[in-house]
């Protein structure tokens, strides 16, 4: 079984940073993309930042410049640096990943989120 867990999120005053974690476990073969979505209240998911399974990234243009994505393929683990926070950026952050399991099958898998909250 599969899981992915979040962690780091919390409240930051505007300008602040926060750096969000998402560690990947269970019967895995490979990892392809991961990425960072959020769901602010009343809106729907959008994507933040994916990056490949050879470091190649995207952002969505909001969050381009003040966060960054990376990841560590050994540790099956992805982060979302935020910095320069502004109260828009208010949300249920979620990564997910697809991920090929010990049968070869792929699937996209979800964490169940982590709240980040920026008062102004």
């Amino acid at each position: 079984q599969v899981q992915l867990v979040e962690s780091g999120g919390g409240l930051v005053q505007a300008g602040g940073s926060l750096r969000l974690s998402c560690a990947a476990s269970g019967s895995i073969s490979s990892i392809n993309n991961m990425g960072w979505y959020r769901q602010a209240p009343g809106k729907q998911r959008e994507l933040v930042a994916v990056i490949t399974s050879g470091g190649s990234t995207n952002y969505a243009d909001s969050v381009e410049d003040r966060f960054t994505i990376s990841r560590d393929n050994a540790k099956k683990t992805v982060y979302l640096q935020m910095n320069s926070l502004k109260p828009d950026d208010t949300a249920v952050y979620y990564c997910n990943a697809r991920i090929v399991d010990y049968y070869s099958a792929t699937r996209l898998y979800w964490g169940k989120g982590t709240l980040v909250t920026v008062s102004s």
